[in-house]
């Protein structure tokens, strides 16, 4: 057994891939850069370690080391000057991302633009809305038609031909970062396309990439881990894998047409991470990392949120801090609420999609009652230093219920019988409900439904319901104001609806959640600056919120403490700031409530609401809130 720390050991293995560095041309040129050998130094130990737990049974484990850190140098050589002053700057500002300056928008380029040149035509609206951060959906080189939205990638250095080449990708970079808007593309970690080189070569047979992919030559090895793996996309396919033409079973997880990586494989992790630093180098400022929690493999698990996938993610980010150091990472983790927050570390991911207040949300219009949110924001929404919600109200994909049994039960409810009621609702399949979704993965044999469907359809502007455009108000200023990102779907600020067009595509067909990913609605843009017409509302509507959230120092920063308002239908939050608060009160509720005066003891006896401009007295008579009416008081 060595006896040597860890550290030991790594300052070890660093002087030996410096020694065989020095042995070439290149890892000379690489060690003479000051700012690299520093990060280096600095960051070692923890890929090292990494490395050492994960691989180093293997007897190349070294020898991968020295490649890894060969390839890092030369990324951060390849950096360009203008992306190594981004590092610079956000060094100085490690949490620039924490401001309340910070919006995001998301989109795909070809519904909503075209192309990757008619996103740098929309700049000027991004910059109208008040964006920072643009997170442009898959837009890399994949099969056609099925390429579940752009998540089976064939290459993630090429895009697909019809948005444009890689030269116009970095182009856009560089103007969005001129703009002050962080670009953020989708590295999708877990899998490939199997038309991806990689799966080209496994398919062929070649052992070096049918070492990349869980590959088996019979149905033993698969039969054993599908004994405690779930099934994903029940419709593709049963099980976890498929048979391919030469009789071999690959894993995936997920479509058919996407295999999974093999990340007990360090050329792997090797070859991933070059991709992620060849993309750092084009201009992406931000990684949303897709399906991150089934990265590793283990017999007699469920292959989800194991330990392994944590280390996998702490030794990403490392390389990054070495050759990318402004890059950050986000999360994308819809499974338990105890599970998501594990993934969010300033060493891991330091952004992460809020799966759970989204979809409480939802619950608590559904229901007008907002008691399982405020408990989630009390309980599971303040996060370490350094770490941020991306708060949402609707993404690209589909509703899941994610909250907790356990909590669930606390208000006596069912899990299971709850979320059968809010699929009924929210598909318009029950008494009195103003959504108009679709079903997406309807299980009927496990029960299990998600939800599809634009902002606008879901909170009742499709069926024309009094309050529609009070509850798509009332959701973003949730997102706004509970700490982190707020993340608009573009669109949303104008009232898009439902597009059931996708039901005459062959090719989408069978994906409702089509139905969620329109089409760029011009009209309804054109009507943005016209508050007689309901896009113009809503836009009014969102834009003020932007505007408030921008000069208002207390939104900066993610903590929220919870604020009990006696009220089941109101909410209630409080964002403290440097020598002021601001207390955040909703009414989830489609008639007039009430919240007592004892609620608010210890508070001026008159306080300004952010919102409207009026002053509020708080203990002469509570307060009373209109409809889905929302309060930001200042005190």
């Amino acid at each position: 057994m060595n006896s040597l720390s860890i550290e030991q050991q790594a300052r070890a293995a660093q002087a030996y891939i410096l020694q065989e560095l020095r042995k070439t041309e290149v890892g000379v040129s690489i060690l003479k850069n000051k700012d690299f050998f520093a990060r280096l130094d600095m960051n070692f130990i923890t890929i090292f370690a990494i490395f050492a737990e994960l691989y180093g049974y293997r007897h190349d484990c070294l020898d991968q080391l020295v490649d890894l850190i060969t390839m890092c140098g030369k990324s951060w050589q390849d950096r360009s000057p203008d992306l190594q002053e981004v590092d610079k700057q956000r060094e100085l500002d490690p949490e620039w991302y924490l401001s309340n300056q910070m919006l995001g928008g998301v989109c795909y380029v070809d519904r909503y633009a075209g192309s990757l040149a008619g996103i740098k035509l929309r700049i000027p609206y991004f910059k109208e809305l008040g964006l920072t951060y643009l997170h442009l959906m898959p837009l890399f080189l994949a099969p056609q038609p099925l390429n579940d939205g752009g998540y089976a990638v064939s290459s993630y250095r090429d895009v697909q031909p019809e948005l444009g080449t890689i030269e116009e990708l970095r182009e856009l970079a560089t103007e969005l970062r001129k703009a002050g808007i962080s670009l953020v593309l989708d590295l999708v970690f877990n899998h490939t396309s199997n038309e991806h080189r990689w799966a080209k070569r496994a398919a062929e047979g070649d052992p070096e990439h049918s070492a990349m992919y869980w590959i088996f030559p019979d149905r033993n090895v698969p039969s054993a881990f599908e004994r405690s793996t779930r099934e994903i996309f029940p419709d593709d396919h049963p099980g976890s894998f498929i048979q391919l033409p030469d009789g071999r079973f690959v894993w995936s997880t997920f479509y058919h047409f996407q295999w999974d990586l093999n990340y007990s494989n360090p050329a792997v992790f090797r070859a991933m991470a070059g991709e992620m630093l060849y993309l750092a180098n084009v201009g992406v400022d931000l990684f949303r990392m897709d399906a991150v929690a089934f990265m590793w493999k283990q017999m007699n698990t469920d292959c989800e949120n194991l330990p392994e996938v944590h280390k996998l993610l702490r030794a990403f980010n490392a390389l990054c801090r070495i050759a990318a150091p402004s890059v950050l990472f986000k999360s994308e983790a819809i499974v338990h609420p105890d599970f998501v927050v594990q993934y969010i570390d300033r060493y891991e991911c330091q952004l992460s999609y809020n799966p759970l207040q989204m979809a409480l949300t939802w619950e608590a219009l559904a229901t007008r009652d907002a008691s399982m949110l405020s408990q989630a924001i009390e309980r599971r929404h303040n996060l370490a230093r350094g770490c941020a919600w991306v708060n949402y109200v609707r993404s690209h994909d589909d509703i899941g219920w994610t909250f907790s049994d356990e909590d669930a039960k606390e208000f006596g409810k069912d899990g299971l019988n709850h979320r059968k009621f809010l699929n009924a609702f929210f598909v318009n399949r029950h008494p009195g409900s103003f959504a108009r979704g679709v079903p997406f993965q309807d299980n009927p044999r496990t029960g299990d439904c998600r939800i599809s469907g634009t902002t606008a359809s879901l909170a009742g502007l499709e069926s024309m319901q009094d309050h529609a455009i009070e509850r798509i108000l009332l959701a973003y200023s949730i997102a706004m104001s509970t700490g982190g990102i707020p993340l608009i779907y573009l669109g949303d600020e104008v009232g898009q609806l439902n597009d059931y067009s996708y039901l005459n595509d062959p090719a989408k067909m069978d994906d409702s959640r089509w139905v969620n990913r329109p089409c760029y609605p011009e009209q309804r843009y054109a009507e943005r600056h016209d508050v007689n017409t309901i896009p113009g509302k809503i836009f009014a509507g969102i834009k003020h919120l932007i505007h408030l959230r921008k000069t208002t120092e207390e939104l900066a920063g993610g903590r929220a403490i919870g604020f009990y308002t006696g009220n089941p239908s109101i909410l209630g939050y409080q964002r403290p700031g440097p020598s002021s608060s601001v207390l955040c009160l909703c009414n989830f509720s489609d008639e007039a409530q009430w919240i007592g005066r004892d609620r608010f003891m210890g508070m001026p006896a008159e306080t300004k609401d952010l919102v409207s401009g009026y002053m509020i007295k708080l203990r002469k008579a509570g307060i009373h809130m209109k409809p889905y009416q929302f309060l930001w008081l200042r005190f």
